[in-house]
């Protein structure tokens, strides 16, 4: 059997107030356009989750009612700056068959790079910009089974090969 991850990065957020918590700052404009194009990619290419797991933080929510998939997403606080052990454990915990993750960095790009056994040839794999999306495979049962290096990448893009916005 196989299971699919949908891996986002959140898209660009604003820094527009200073002293606002992190935790609550929102996407910009250009947040705002990446997020709804990456929705856009992921229904046009038939990459659409049974399952989203989403940080619990305003930048992460926003990207995900703008990707505007279905179902709801389950917001977990543990995602918020998770590290690649913990989003490892969430996704572990999940039941989707594909499970879609939004997330932050540096854990994001540390999680994908952990877990496909060979990069993508992109140039922007190992930074993960915001709103960075990896699709990859994985032969397994359920998503216990996960292990690093045992991915296939199946897709990868960046907002800006959406929109031409800078990263």
């Amino acid at each position: 059997m196989t299971k699919r991850l949908i891996l986002i990065r959140h898209a660009k957020s604003s820094w527009a107030e200073p002293g606002m918590p992190d935790h609550d700052r929102p996407l910009n404009r250009r947040g705002q356009r990446a997020a709804s194009a990456i929705g856009v990619w992921l229904r046009d290419t038939g990459y659409g989750p049974d399952t989203i797991l989403c940080s619990s933080s305003l930048r992460t929510r926003e990207t995900c009612a703008l990707l505007a998939l279905d179902p709801e997403p389950e917001i977990v606080p543990a995602l918020y700056h998770a590290d690649a052990g913990t989003m490892l454990a969430c996704l572990q915990a999940s039941k989707g068959e594909v499970v879609a993750m939004i997330g932050h960095n540096p854990g994001i790009a540390d999680f994908a790079g952990g877990l496909v056994a060979a990069p993508p040839p992109h140039g922007r794999f190992a930074d993960y910009p915001t709103g960075a999306t990896l699709v990859a495979d994985f032969d397994i049962d359920d998503w216990t089974g996960t292990r690093i290096g045992a991915g296939r990448v199946v897709d990868f893009i960046t907002p800006r090969e959406l929109t031409g916005d800078r990263d």
